[in-house]
This record gives C-alpha cells, sequence and structure tokens, in this order.
C-alpha cells in the first residue's frame, strides 16, 4: 500500500470504526444498567404505594390483574398466609426477601422487592427476560443513531482527506505537465506547511539542474569555439603538405602538421579532463595516498619536463591519505606539474611536495616561471583564459581541472609567491585518519 491517500483513508476509517465500535458498547451498557435501575425503582415505587395506601381498592383489583401488566403483586399476613396475587401464575416467588432481590423459581428468574409493615408483607416481581428485553431496546434505539451516522462520518473524512490533499495532486500535475526544458520553480505561495519543504527542495534541485544545463551549454559552446580554430590550423597545414613541391617543403609542412595534431589531440584530452572534472561530478570515495598519486602523475609528465630541461623534486614525509578517486586525483597534479614545468624556465626546478597538517593533506608546486599577478589569481580558473604574453600556447584549461577536480574532493585551491620565484599552486584536502 504505497499511496498516502489510501493509507490516510484507511487508518481513518479505521480510527473511526473502532471508536464508533467502543462507542456504541459503551452506550449500551450505560444504557441497560439505566434502564435496570429504572425497573428497580418502578418495583420500589409500586411496592412502597401499596404499604402506604393500606387497602388495595376493588377498582385497583382489575387493573392489577390485567394480563398486559409486566409486574406481579403478592401480598401475605406476617405469619406467613398468602392473602393477595394480582393474577394468578404458576411460578410465582412462594417467599419474600425484604428489599431488592433476585428469585429463581422453577428456571424462571423474578426481580423483587419487598416491605413489611406490622400486619403484612407485600411483594412486587418482575420476570428477569422481560426487563432484559425491554433494556436492550431502550439500548439499542439509543446506539441506533450513532450506527448511522458512521457512513457518514466515514464519507466526510474521504471528502476532506481528498480535499486536504488536492495541494499535493497540484504540485505533482504542475511538475507533471514540465518538459525536460522547463526548469523554472514551482509556486510555492499557496502550499500549506507540509508540502512547502518538498517545493523548496523541488525548486533548489531545479535551480541547481538548471546551473548544470546552463554550465554544459557554455561548456559545449567553449569547446566548439576552441576545437575550430586547431581544425581549421590542421586543415590548412594539411593543404600546405600537399600543395609543396619539394622534399624541404614537405617535410616543414608534416612537422607543422604534426605539432597541430599534438595540440589538438591536447587540447581534446583537457576537454574530456575537464568534462571529468566538473564539480557535481560523481567521485569514488577511496583511500588513496596522495604521495603515491603525486609520483605517479610526475613521472606521466617527465617526459616533457626533460625536453625544456626542467628537474622535479618531490618532496614527502610517508603516506598521506585523503579520501578520493585516484584518477581524478592524478589528473589534478598531472596539470599543476605540467603548468611549473611548462612556464618555468629551462634548466629550472620544480618542486612537489605533499605535508600532512592537522586536519588536513597539503599538496604543494613551487616553480620558478614568471608567477601570476594576484589580480588575476581568480581569472586563471576560468575555462580557455589564457594571460597575455606569456610566450606558451595552451588550451587555458589546466587550472579550470585543477579547480575542479578539488572542488569535488572538498578541497580549496590557492595561489601564491613561491620560494623558488615562481608561482606557489596549495590545495589543501581533508584528511583521513
Amino acid at each position: 500500500m504505497s499511496s498516502i491517500r489510501v493509507r490516510l483513508l484507511v487508518s481513518l476509517l479505521a480510527l473511526l470504526a473502532l471508536a464508533a465500535a467502543a462507542m456504541a458498547a459503551i452506550t449500551y451498557r450505560n444504557v441497560l444498567g439505566e434502564t435496570e435501575a429504572l425497573f428497580d425503582y418502578q418495583l420500589q415505587q409500586m411496592a412502597l404505594s401499596l404499604r402506604d395506601q393500606g387497602e388495595i381498592a376493588s377498582a385497583q383489583v382489575d387493573s392489577l390483574a390485567d394480563e398486559q401488566l409486566d409486574f406481579v403483586i403478592q401480598i401475605w399476613t406476617v405469619d406467613g398466609r398468602s392473602i393477595y396475587a394480582s393474577r394468578a401464575h404458576s411460578s410465582l416467588p412462594a417467599r419474600a426477601l425484604l428489599g431488592l432481590a433476585t428469585l429463581n423459581v422453577d428456571g424462571r428468574s423474578w426481580r423483587t422487592f419487598s416491605v413489611a409493615t406490622r400486619e403484612r408483607v407485600i411483594q412486587v416481581a418482575q420476570p428477569v427476560e422481560i426487563r432484559q428485553r425491554l433494556a436492550a431496546r431502550a439500548a439499542w434505539h439509543s446506539v441506533l443513531p450513532l450506527l448511522l451516522m458512521a457512513p457518514l462520518a466515514a464519507l466526510a473524512i474521504w471528502w476532506l482527506a481528498a480535499r486536504n490533499l488536492a495541494p499535493l495532486d497540484r504540485l505533482a500535475g504542475e511538475v507533471r505537465a514540465r518538459d525536460a526544458r522547463s526548469l523554472a520553480p514551482v509556486p510555492t505561495g499557496s502550499l500549506p506547511d507540509e508540502l512547502a519543504p518538498l517545493a523548496r527542495a523541488l525548486n533548489a534541485l531545479l535551480e541547481r539542474l538548471s546551473g548544470s544545463l546552463d554550465a554544459q551549454r557554455a561548456f559545449v559552446a567553449d569547446a566548439a569555439h576552441e576545437l575550430r580554430s586547431p581544425l581549421t590550423a590542421l586543415n590548412l597545414q594539411l593543404g600546405l603538405l600537399r600543395r609543396a613541391s619539394d622534399d624541404e617543403g614537405r617535410e616543414a609542412a608534416g612537422d607543422a602538421l604534426a605539432q597541430g595534431i599534438a595540440r589538438a589531440s591536447r587540447l581534446v584530452e583537457q576537454l574530456l579532463a575537464l568534462a571529468r572534472a566538473e564539480p557535481d561530478a560523481a567521485v569514488s570515495a577511496e583511500r588513496v595516498d596522495l604521495v603515491v598519486v603525486a609520483r605517479q602523475a610526475i613521472a606521466d609528465v617527465l617526459a616533457f619536463a626533460a625536453s625544456r630541461a626542467v628537474d622535479f623534486e618531490l618532496v614527502d614525509r610517508g603516506p598521506a591519505f585523503i579520501r578520493g578517486d585516484a584518477i581524478s586525483l592524478s589528473l589534478l597534479v598531472r596539470n599543476l606539474a605540467d603548468n611549473a614545468a611548462r612556464y618555468s624556465p629551462r634548466g629550472s626546478r620544480v618542486e612537489v611536495s605533499v605535508a600532512r597538517e592537522p586536519g588536513a593533506v597539503v599538496l604543494r608546486v613551487d616553480d620558478s616561471g614568471p608567477g601570476i599577478a594576484k589580480e588575476e589569481h581568480e581569472r586563471v580558473f576560468d575555462r580557455f583564459y589564457r594571460r597575455a604574453g606569456n610566450g606558451e600556447s595552451g588550451s587555458g584549461l589546466g587550472l579550470a581541472i585543477v579547480r575542479g577536480v578539488a572542488v569535488a574532493h572538498g578541497a580549496r585551491v590557492e595561489l601564491s609567491r613561491a620560494p623558488l620565484g615562481g608561482l606557489r599552486v596549495g590545495v589543501e584536502f581533508p584528511a583521513t585518519p
């Protein structure tokens, strides 16, 4: 049973049925008790009236002997001799117990009340089955309106439940009517307090989804724009290769084409890496030694660093574990190492260090390049942003990838001046015990 409406209706109707049954049972028992007390009171009043009257008038004799009268009156002398019975009966009580009593005569129960004077004993009796039948009828008449009202109350509960759940149906209809491109927030003004948090959470999700889609659209547009130039250059270089008239020209055109292919390949690789490093992309949460990741990432860029006569030094003080995705972390370190080797002077040194600090593990990459002006520290993390006058070709995606991986791992990236004279990039990760 997964429907809230069905569960609510079943619960309320079951509660109503139990309450109606309990009230009917209590009312029935109370009315039975009150009716029995009323019948006892009638017995007492009839007996006392005869005691106070003294003699039974002849006009009363006929009325008391009426067969339709449920009561039977008996009178004895003080020595036990019967001197009067309102009507003949085969199983009348033959003795009197003063006050209220229940007597059994020949298998039939009588409810009696007896009172004594100096000269006689007066007893008024009534068959118990007649009392019970009359009491049950009175009790049933009291319970019947309650039982008749229960179905009407059930219908009212069904209508009220449907009416109060209508805002939920409207909210579901509002969401159901939208297409994949409609990410506007759902209205929350007329929603009850119980649904408003759900609508606000849904609006927050729609807002994040809209931001993610906008970022993807911007990424696709930027990627298309950035890919257009190298592809155009490749076409031009291929044309030069075809038009070359001698071996020297063909060799020069081939070298230019190879360099263009390498640049395009690197751009495509970084675009794919950037898509993987989006802050909202899912990352695994395995236990990773950042020192091992850094050592492997440096090994991946050593060939490029050697071509520029740049030396790498890894400084570590033992394992430094964090929670994250080893591939994404390797991508982060590799981009930092590649940038450091690319922008450092030939024959310089790049220092990579991994340090355990209180509550954190910090990765630092120091180079001896020109550094980055403080006013550009935020701009360099934008996609495809290239600093003017650096003399190096690139896609402008390296630091954007670094920040994306860092944010996905709950880390913080800071740029500062390195002791080697160039740029220091520090990435602070939450530590894992």
